[in-house]
This record gives C-alpha cells, structure tokens and sequence, in this order.
C-alpha cells in the first residue's frame, strides 16, 4: 500500500485532468466523451488510441448500463490495464551472472537509473556488478562509481575514451571471477540517427553472447517521461536497431504525460519494466500494470 500511495502522488500531475473529467460523469452523452478523448490525448496516450479507447468505453457503458463516476473509473482502469499486460513486466535475471544492458540517449537519467537499479537488487540480496561502458562522456565514470559505492555494488572501469566493448569484457570476466549475480552494463547516450553508435551496440551484444551464450539477457532502453511522443520516436529507433525487452519510464513524478507508457507498450509490444518516481535511490518501482492504471484513474 506505501509502493502504491507513493506511485499515486507521483502520477498526480497525469491524473488530475483525468479524474476530473470521470468525475463529472452522470450518464452517455457526446460532451462527456469529447471532454474525456482530448484529455486522454493530452495525457499523450496519442490520438488513434485514445479515439478507440472511449469508443470501448463507450460500448461498455451501454452494455452494463454504467451510471455513476466509481463504475465509469473502473471500466476505464480495465481498459487502461488490458493495453500494458500483454507481455511481461518482470526482469528476467534467473542465472549467475545475469546481464543488464541499458541504453539510450543523453539526459534522460540513465546514469542515474542504472544506481537505483543496482541498489535494488543489492536490497534484494543479490551481488551486482557495474560495468562503466559509457567511455565518451565526461565523468560518467566517476559518477558510476559514486553510485556504486552507495549501492553496495563493485565496478569495472577503464580510462576515458577506451573502446566500451572492451569494458564489457573486462567486466563479464571480473563477474564470472567474482560470482557475482548480476552484470548492468552503461553504455555511450545513444542518438538514435548515429549508425556508429548503433554499430557500437551491436558489437557489445556480439560480446555478451559469445561470453554468456546462456545467461539472462535483458536490454532496457530508458525513455524520459516529460518528452512524451519524443520518447516514442526514440523507442521507434532503438527497436530497430536493439532487441529491446523492455523499457525504463524515468521522471514521471514531473510530467503530465504519463500516457506515454501506453503508447509505448501497446505499439511496440515492449513491456515497461521499471518506473522513476522522484529522486531518491529508493524511487525505482517494478512496474505493475494493474497499480499504474489504478494510480492514473484513482
């Protein structure tokens, strides 16, 4: 109930214009649906779907003869839910080592993120080690290791500029040395329009599958949630390039847009696995269709 009252204060800022307008349902009629389709598009769920999304609404309500806001907010939270649980939200980490591969571009908390992660798994008694293959940036080194120190987690790391490949190497051999459980692996902040950085991804998979043929493998792309349908372009772009399993949702305690997780998951068939709802190393939260839709509607 604490992880569910937290991801509702967080959500607020979507859930406002959303509540309001369900709120002030007494009955089917053109203007409550107008009102409820443009805020669905405001709250970035995208046009198309938030066009079939009342009209499933709608059919509902003349079907079980909805009356009242509590009836109407609970059909839409099913709806909402059955759009994001068609695949799995649960990281796949079962063998030792496991290996977690994030991407994505500058600025959206990826550095920052991958601490959380590993903080949360070290909460959860397993032996995580940081592979600092962000090797262009300046000081992403230095900032991993800070996180890993708070996170209880060791790292490996090389000299600014080295070839991150080759990180990730030293780093999967220090893990099988070390026996550690799980392997998250930084990486450069990827445009996705820049072919030799998606060279440079492939390269690292090459490298993560001849040395682990058999560990769990998941590739997480984080998306920030204030840049909306930008985050879906984004997600577009690195699914064509990268098998991604799932995706990291950061920042959506600040953003009025937190539709976008629909967009995502319902177009791309990518499961959002993760979830940033503040700042702190604890504001990293599994993701659960069935609580997010609940937080957006509540």
């Amino acid at each position: 109930m604490e992880l569910f009252n937290k991801l509702k204060q967080s959500l607020t800022k979507t859930s406002r214009q959303i509540t309001a307008v369900l709120s002030s349902f007494t009955g089917a009629n053109d203007a409550f649906y107008d009102s409820l389709e443009e805020t669905l598009i405001l709250a970035d769920l995208g046009t198309q779907r938030a066009v079939e999304i009342v009209d499933e609404l709608r059919q509902i309500v003349i079907r079980d003869g909805l009356r009242g806001p509590d009836e109407i907010k609970t059909a839409l939270t099913e709806i909402l839910t059955g759009l994001i649980s068609r695949e799995s939200s649960t990281l796949k980490l079962d063998t030792k080592p496991s290996v977690i591969l994030v991407i994505g571009v500058n600025g959206v908390g990826k550095t920052t993120t991958i601490g959380k992660l590993a903080a949360k798994l070290v909460s959860e008694g397993k032996s995580v080690l940081l592979c600092a293959g962000d090797t262009f940036r300046a000081a992403a080194g230095e900032q991993l290791s800070l996180w890993a120190q708070r996170a209880g987690a060791d790292i490996v790391r090389r000299q600014e500029g080295a070839d991150p490949a080759s990180v990730v190497f030293d780093a999967i051999s220090a893990a099988k040395a070390r026996g550690s459980d799980v392997i998250i692996c930084d990486t450069a902040g990827r445009l996705h329009n820049k072919s030799n950085l998606m060279n440079e991804l492939s390269k690292i998979h090459r490298i993560i599958d001849r040395e682990l043929p058999e560990a769990d493998k998941e590739t997480l792309l984080v998306l920030d949630a204030t840049t909306g349908q930008n985050g879906l372009t984004q997600a577009r772009s690195f699914k064509e390039t990268a098998d991604i399993t799932g995706i990291v949702l950061t920042k959506l305690d600040g953003t009025a847009k937190g539709g976008i997780v629909y967009s995502i998951t319902d177009e791309l068939s990518v499961p959002v696995k993760l979830i940033g709802i503040g700042e702190k190393q604890d504001d990293l939260l599994d993701f659960s269709p069935q609580e997010f839709s609940s937080a957006i509607i509540s």
